[in-house]
């Protein structure tokens, strides 16, 4: 899907739109080289997941929903810098932790955000079909991701809804999903693989929030 088949056509609704770098179809964006858990403000983490977009796009609100099941009514307050939260989640008989980032929107700490998602597995872009400005700083993380990755983007739109919860479940569940069955394939290759050998597609999925 190119960007402008995925440009906003609805009034009233917001978009997500997700990343992902693998020989195989995943809803995150997962790094070859880094298959292992690693260790977060005192947890382990097995995937590492960025929230981006510009503020007052949705993106606490789905991470509320996501990890504590809840909807925050305003007023709200901007994220500063980035907040972290993790949630363990079974996957295929596996136990997945995601860590999750939700990170400022304001463009003052965009050079911050650039540290969070470095090592991420999976990158989020959110933006509001109902603010064509923050349509345009969703193009603009999809081309910093693009080019810090240096392969080209795909995408694909999903309909989620914070306040009822709509599809958010389904969101993180794709992404930990993915993350299982990419970590599987690359256990499957042969030895003496080059695991900093980056492939050639990045998937780009999308995801409407209202």
């Amino acid at each position: 899907m190119s960007w402008e088949t995925a440009r906003p056509r609805r009034p009233r609704r917001r978009v997500v739109l997700f990343f992902a770098s693998s020989p195989v179809r995943m809803a995150g964006w997962f790094q070859r080289h880094e298959a292992g858990g690693r260790r977060m403000s005192g947890q382990r983490v097995d995937a590492k997941v960025v929230m981006l977009g510009k503020e007052y796009v949705g993106k606490t609100s789905l991470v509320e929903r996501y990890v504590h099941n809840r909807f925050l009514v305003g007023p709200y307050q901007n994220t500063i810098g980035a907040a972290f939260v993790a949630k363990v989640m079974p996957v295929g008989g596996r136990t997945v932790t995601l860590g999750i980032w939700d990170t400022a929107g304001s463009e003052r700490y965009e050079a911050m955000s650039r540290i969070y998602y470095r090592g991420a597995k999976a990158a989020i872009v959110c933006y509001d079909l109902t603010d064509r400005s923050s349509f345009q700083r969703a193009k603009f993380w999809v081309n910093e991701l693009q080019n810090f990755e240096e392969v080209e983007i795909k995408a694909e739109l999903f309909e989620t809804s914070s306040k009822t919860g709509q599809n958010v479940d389904e969101l993180f569940q794709k992404v930990a999903e993915d993350y299982v069955h990419f970590t599987a394939f690359e256990l499957t290759e042969e030895k003496g693989v080059d695991l900093n050998q980056k492939s050639t597609t990045t998937y780009f999925y999308s995801c409407c929030h209202h």
